[in-house]
């Protein structure tokens, strides 16, 4: 498989600065200057914050928003604060579950922007001993997939409306057996490369928070984006690839086809999975 000769450069060239520019010009930037900044700790400046996503304006359907403001569909929205994203004390996934069938212990999977949940909820579904954390910043598919889980009364689901990476700052090391990235934004032009999910920064921080032998688990449509993944995984220690050093492996069974993936397929688009597992 050949490698793409900017990715080296890119990786390297990495750091903390941003754009007010988009990939996607007809979906705005999250004004909240709080998602964008953090202060520096001993000093009075503001150091930018690189977002991995883009909060888009889209259409919330009746079930959506019934979700979001009917008391049945509570119990599965962690912190139900409509665009505002506060993580304030999430600081521990499994509590979450203390009082659920399965209890705190059960192996418990994250998955990182989960869009409008169906293939998330198809998997919570299938593996009802399992625990499920989706994490996710758009109202629209955090509503749908609330709707979704009460409506199929599980009772192995819980929503955080928020920024992932903060949300793994907050938990403790060792605390999940599985972190999913499905089909995240490519940024596909070169200067947002830095906004890509996947890089050594940020993988420092997923890695942190799985237990030893849990997997990081993650899918793309777009190959420089696939073989990105492959050279900063594979050059990051602590992770395994389970496929071999270079190598994609294929689509496991409990990760479900999305419409658009068989689309895709049908059309001779790729799609690339990787799982990689901490030593």
């Amino acid at each position: 498989m050949s490698q793409h000769s900017d990715i080296n450069d890119t990786i390297n060239s990495l750091d903390t600065t941003d754009e007010q520019t988009s990939n996607n010009t007809s979906a705005p930037i999250d004004t909240d200057t709080n998602a964008r900044h953090e202060i520096e700790p001993g000093s009075d400046k503001h150091i930018r914050i690189v977002n991995t996503f883009m909060k888009r304006r889209t259409h919330m359907n009746k079930n959506a928003e019934l979700a979001l403001t009917a008391p049945e569909f509570s119990e599965y929205l962690v912190n139900n604060s409509f665009g505002n994203g506060d993580l304030s004390g999430i600081d521990d996934l499994r509590a979450l579950f203390a009082d659920s069938p399965n209890g705190s212990d059960a192996p418990l999977t994250l998955e990182i922007g989960f869009g409008l949940g169906d293939s998330f909820i198809e998997m919570a579904a299938a593996e009802p001993a399992r625990n499920f954390v989706g994490v996710e910043v758009h109202e629209p598919g955090i509503g749908k997939c609330a709707y979704m889980a009460g409506t199929q009364n599980l009772s192995n689901v819980k929503i955080i409306n928020g920024d992932a990476i903060q949300l793994l700052k907050q938990l403790p090391e060792n605390h999940i057996d599985r972190i999913q990235l499905y089909f995240p934004d490519p940024w596909q032009k070169k200067r947002h490369y830095k906004r890509r999910f996947v890089s050594p920064e940020r993988m420092a921080i997923v890695t942190r928070s799985l237990k030893q032998g849990g997997w990081f688990h993650t899918a793309t449509d777009w190959e420089h984006y696939a073989f990105w993944m492959v050279e900063v995984l594979d050059g990051f220690a602590g992770l395994t690839n389970k496929a071999g050093a270079g190598n994609f492996t294929d689509r496991p069974d409990f990760r479900p086809m999305t419409k658009f993936e068989r689309r895709g397929l049908e059309r001779g688009h790729g799609v690339w999975d990787l799982i990689y597992i901490k030593d």
